[in-house]
């Protein structure tokens, strides 16, 4: 039932041919690669990019079909990223590089679909996830593999030409804040590292990017998803509400659910990612943030299962 966008959204999309749109001018800070920022850069890359990206027959960042996006759309792959020069990113910038993942935006102003949009981002992570994909760890070696071309739906080429729009750049943390403010940290994990409200609140079409609290459902779950089989699976309401949400609950419930996807009422389905990686102090840091956040009574198809039995 919890966090985090599902992997599936985080593939960034290519679709040649469509109109190009103004990149952001800024230039964002991007600080130098250290050993303690690539095994920052790892964490962040294998749980929100690998499992869209991951290409099953190169074991590299080199993409893939995405059948779990849906085909609303139409037929969507996502992006090779690997450090190929000529068909990955190698030659891209490290701020060409941040502005993609803050904004959706790549070097040639095009908006890539069905990425979601890490705006709110820190400088530190930013930078460790360069220093990730600049690294020499296996996923993100060299893969001469072009990207395969989107195959869009008529409501797919409507919607990128006339509704979608990159998200504009929007003031950000430096740094995330220390442990000792959980609350704080644990909203910057959920609107900014991890996105749980992406996938957590009522619907794709319906969130807010540049204001994440603003989206409709905030963390109340309902978004309809698919797992790896094509089933669906409703997200989960994340908000304190004893009948619905995480109410009944306690702390360390949620950490097993978080971690390893063992919840109190049941094995927690794809496409929702175990976060064993985690440290005690952000799972502290998300339930610190999450009682703060208002309640909204949403039950789903699996609640209603338990509440039956």
């Amino acid at each position: 039932m919890l966090l985090l966008a599902v992997a599936g959204s985080a593939a960034f999309i290519n679709v040649p041919g469509e109109p190009q749109q103004q990149a952001p001018a800024a230039v964002p800070v991007v600080r130098p690669s250290t050993p303690k920022r690539v095994e920052q850069g790892e964490k962040i890359v294998t749980v929100m990019c690998a499992h869209c990206h991951r290409n099953p027959s190169t074991n590299t960042l080199a993409g893939r079909p995405m059948p779990d996006l849906g085909t609303d759309f139409g037929k969507l792959y996502s992006a090779n990223i690997t450090k190929d020069p000529k068909f990955g990113i190698g030659d891209w910038t490290d701020q060409q590089i941040v502005t993609m993942v803050r904004t959706g935006a790549g070097p040639d102003g095009r908006l890539r679909v069905a990425m979601p949009h890490f705006a709110y981002l820190s400088d530190e992570d930013a930078s460790s996830i360069v220093a990730f994909l600049r690294s020499n760890n296996a996923l993100v070696q060299p893969t001469a593999e072009p990207s395969h071309p989107q195959e869009l739906s008529p409501l797919g080429k409507n919607l990128l030409q006339n509704v979608l729009k990159p998200t504009p750049l929007v003031k950000h943390l430096a740094d995330a804040p220390p442990a000792s403010q959980p609350v704080a940290l644990g909203h910057y994990l959920v609107i900014g590292r991890y996105q749980c409200y992406f996938c957590h609140s009522q619907d794709f079409s319906t969130n807010n990017e540049a204001k994440p609290e603003l989206s409709k459902g905030f963390l109340g779950g309902g978004h309809k998803l698919l797992d790896d089989e094509l089933n669906v699976r409703v997200s989960r309401n994340l908000t304190m509400d004893p009948e619905t949400g995480l109410g009944k609950w306690n702390e360390a419930q949620f950490s097993k659910a978080v971690k390893f996807g063992m919840a109190p009422t049941g094995i927690l389905h794809a496409p929702m990612p175990k976060f064993s990686t985690m440290t005690d102090e952000e799972v502290h840091a998300l339930w610190a943030y999450l009682k703060t956040v208002p309640k909204i009574k949403n039950a789903t198809p699996e609640d209603v299962a338990v509440n039956t039995k």
